[in-house]
């Protein structure tokens, strides 16, 4: 698409989506990554990755071995 583009449709959509930005609200990092580590310490007890799923619900089980004879 943007080949057939000329230089200045190209720099127009650049400078749009540099509009689109610089009104996307900022936090510091310090801020944010204390959020992210309470929600995350919060969904710790329902993760499946972290506490496994139960054999009797675990849709990935083999249901059934191979046997080669």
């Amino acid at each position: 698409m943007a080949r057939d583009m000329s230089d200045k449709d190209i720099l127009k959509m650049e400078l749009d989506q540099l509009k689109k930005e610089v009104k996307t609200e900022r936090m510091p990092v310090s801020t944010t990554a204390k959020e992210i580590v309470e929600w995350v310490d919060g969904q710790y007890a329902e993760d499946p990755l972290i506490k496994g799923i139960p054999e009797e619900t675990n849709p990935f089980k083999e249901k059934g071995g191979c046997i080669i004879s």
